[in-house]
């Protein structure tokens, strides 16, 4: 079972979840939480796989809460799922920042939410696929000054950054094994010693990774 916190600030919202994530058969909704402090301390109390973040919480918002799980839990931390109204705003790349694993929009059809979940659940990193590249163009944006971090481009071999590169621009594994004729094993391989030297968890990770870096300056 997947155990899975739910946390928004609206009770009504909360509990429309439970019942959708309940009804899956492979998810277990463990708590709740109204406000980023609760939820960083409902994280350390239950231990879930997954976080349900809201980010606008007048008790404190899930920017910060997503950044304090990741300080404070490290490689035990779980997923977090930034679940959101809105999907180019700066409370988006900030929890990007912060450490978000995921980002889907409240608006979603229920089986998106649940695929995320699992998704997520067994570590692949995932932003709503109706706005990935528009969000990646606009962290591109936010980022085209960046210089390159000492040594960044070192880490990876050169079809490692390569892969990394076209992760960057939005690809899936299949289309980069197209662009770069090779299997999606071939792909899902390089891909993961990149993640494993640079120390990202999932792609969505990666990607930011790759930006904040300097490794992708356009």
């Amino acid at each position: 079972m997947i155990k899975v916190l739910l946390v928004d600030d609206q009770a009504v919202v909360r509990a429309g979840y439970r019942v959708l994530l309940e009804e899956a058969g492979d998810v277990e909704v463990v708590g709740e939480a109204s406000s980023g402090p609760a939820a960083v301390r409902e994280v350390a109390r239950l231990a879930p796989d997954v976080v349900c973040m809201d980010v606008r919480m007048p008790g404190g918002d899930g920017i910060e809460a997503t950044r304090r799980i990741v300080a404070e839990r490290g490689g035990d931390r779980p997923a977090v799922l930034v679940v959101t109204t809105f999907d180019l705003d700066d409370y988006v790349f900030g929890a990007l920042e912060a450490g978000a694993n995921g980002f889907i929009l409240k608006d979603c059809e229920p089986e998106e939410l649940v695929d995320a979940i699992r998704r997520l659940a067994s570590g692949q990193g995932l932003v709503d696929q109706a706005v990935t590249r528009r969000v990646i163009t606009e962290f591109a944006r936010r980022r085209r000054r960046a210089e390159p971090e000492r040594g960044a481009a070192e880490l990876l071999t050169a079809r490692e950054t390569e892969i990394v590169l076209l992760l960057a621009r939005g690809m899936s594994n299949a289309e980069i094994a197209r662009e770069l004729f090779v299997e999606t094993s071939t792909v899902k391989s390089h891909l993961g010693r990149a993640m494993t030297k640079i120390g990202a968890r999932d792609r969505v990770q990666t990607v930011v990774w790759a930006y904040r870096s300097g490794l992708v300056d356009h």
